[in-house]
């Protein structure tokens, strides 16, 4: 086993390096994965843009958190794995024990340990993750479609906890990859899809996963109206919010039907606030949730999909490069916000 590895070394604001850094030393618990494939995220872009991520990264620091490798290595203590596993790993594994974890909020843990380092030729994965939040890939299932565990996972819990039924409409604001994996899961679920985009190519890519309307924003500053008029006038039983921002997170709100359900997935800038009509939320009885991260149940149920054929890395994945190509590919998705998501190679 070597010694050094290349990877992408985040230093601080848009100051990435990749280059060469010893490989992750594994303990007793832990597993050593060469990684096959890294995802880009948008999760990513921002930290690059940003220079850290308060709850995930402190630089400097490898990052990177959508992976699909070989285990190469395996902890003395560990026991559900061995060398020459095709496995994926989520960014993160709850305790189990605190207030949240007990009451089926894993998501909220007191103590979510997460794990970053996925632009990398090696990570390694921690003991509580290898036990709680990593998964050996069925025969059949590529790692590029495995890799997209992570934020399916994400997507998929956020949509069934608006309830979302057979026959519901359910409108989609945003269609970079987020969005575009709500439409096709509401789909799965028999949905009908109202899909708002800016751009044509996304609104095409939505049409092609099935959404049954399509609204362009682009010379359209406000689509309430337009939800309103395709749902005789009531407004839409489900909006999702997968933009992030206030503005959008209105149109949600303004969209919805009474005794609808709204969710705010698109996280907004730091400090950022929204003023929304009480009598509106009170006697339309509106309910409105925010979902962040995902759960193993919802990791675990998300490779369940991929494993089906129900989600492919085709539908998301529009593009492959080098690890050494890692920054031009974050300047490029910093302002090319229309872009899917870049399959890294290490």
């Amino acid at each position: 086993m070597k010694s050094q590895m290349m990877a992408a070394v985040l230093y601080g604001k848009e100051h990435l390096q990749v280059e060469p850094v010893a490989v992750p030393h594994i303990e007793k618990g832990d597993l050593l994965v060469r990684v096959k494939v890294a995802l880009t995220c948008g999760t990513d872009v921002k930290v690059f843009r940003r220079g850290y991520h308060a709850r995930m990264i402190v630089p400097p620091a490898v990052f990177g958190h959508e992976l699909a490798g070989d285990v190469v290595a395996v902890g003395e203590d560990v026991r559900k794995f061995s060398v020459g596993q095709r496995v994926v790993a989520a960014n993160s594994a709850p305790c189990e024990t605190c207030f949240f974890c007990l009451r089926g909020l894993e998501n909220l843990c007191e103590d979510l340990l997460f794990n970053n380092g996925a632009y990398a030729e090696y990570i390694r994965i921690p003991a509580r993750i290898v036990e709680r939040n990593t998964y050996e890939l069925p025969a059949h299932v590529s790692y590029h479609d495995a890799a997209l565990v992570e934020p399916l996972s994400c997507v998929l819990r956020g949509l069934e906890e608006t309830g979302v039924r057979p026959g519901d409409t359910v409108t989609i604001i945003g269609l970079g990859p987020i969005g575009l994996m709500f439409v096709r899961l509401a789909k799965l679920y028999g949905a009908r899809v109202i899909a708002i985009g800016r751009r044509k190519t996304q609104l095409a890519r939505a049409a092609a996963m099935r959404a049954d309307e399509l609204i362009s924003t682009e010379n359209l500053p406000n689509p309430v109206q337009t939800v309103r008029d395709l749902t005789q006038n009531r407004g839409t039983d489900i909006a999702i919010e997968a933009v992030g921002k206030p503005e959008t997170w209105h149109w949600a709100v303004d969209m919805v039907r009474r005794g609808g359900t709204v969710n705010f997935f698109g996280g907004c800038p730091n400090q950022s606030k929204v003023s929304l009509d009480t009598s509106l939320l009170h006697y339309s009885e509106i309910t409105c949730k925010a979902s962040f991260h995902h759960t193993p149940a919802y990791i675990r149920k998300a490779l369940d999909l991929i494993a089906k054929g129900d989600i492919t890395a085709r539908d998301f994945v529009n593009n492959e490069e080098p690890l050494a190509n890692l920054l031009e590919v974050m300047r490029h998705l910093m302002s090319h916000n229309g872009h899917l998501k870049t399959a890294i190679i290490p």
